[in-house]
């Protein structure tokens, strides 16, 4: 079963961008994903704080 996320709060630094949507449980979480071809790079974290600086520090590979 696919689940659909609602993303809110979305922000890109850099390549990777930020956003905070629920979880099944109704806890938020908050995803980095980059968008680069070929990177593949995204994370959930429980802060937002987290996710950002994993956006800050993230370098692609290649």
């Amino acid at each position: 079963m696919t689940v659909r996320r609602r993303f809110r709060d979305v922000i890109r630094i850099g390549p990777v961008q930020v956003a905070t949507s629920y979880d099944g449980r109704g806890r938020d979480k908050h995803t980095a994903a980059c968008t680069a071809p070929r990177c593949g790079f995204s994370a959930d974290y429980d802060s937002r704080a987290a996710a950002e600086l994993a956006a800050r520090t993230h370098r692609c590979q290649g």
